[in-house]
């Protein structure tokens, strides 16, 4: 079983800065893309940010510039470091892993449960 847990967001002003986290764990044998959705209310979700085990990163262009993503493969995680935050990035961000299990070595997207991030004029 693999478990996927965001930490970290919270109510920040505009212009301010928070970083969320999120950690893959359980019977884990690789781990590819990582990444961050997010979802505002009565609005799709959408790709905020993604990495590749190697590194290689992307952006929705509404963060390019302001938001950074990077992992620690060691640990299995993934962070989101947001700065310059606007009011329009308050939404609840779902973190995911593209992830390979012991028992099945079939990769398939394991989600989190979410973490709300609100920003306050």
């Amino acid at each position: 079983q693999v478990q996927v847990v965001e930490s970290g967001g919270g109510l920040v002003h505009v212009g301010g800065s928070l970083r969320v986290s999120c950690a893959a764990s359980g019977s884990i044998f690789s781990i590819n893309t990582m990444g961050w959705h997010r979802q505002a209310p009565g609005k799709q979700r959408e790709l905020v940010a993604s990495i590749t085990s190697d590194d290689n990163t992307n952006y929705a262009d509404s963060v390019k510039g302001r938001f950074t993503i990077s992992r620690d493969n060691a640990k299995n995680t993934v962070y989101l470091e947001m700065n310059t935050l606007k009011p329009e990035d308050t939404a609840v961000y779902y973190c995911y892993g593209r992830i390979m299990t012991v028992r099945t070595r079939i990769e398939r997207t394991y989600w989190g449960q979410g973490t709300q991030v609100t920003v306050s004029s």
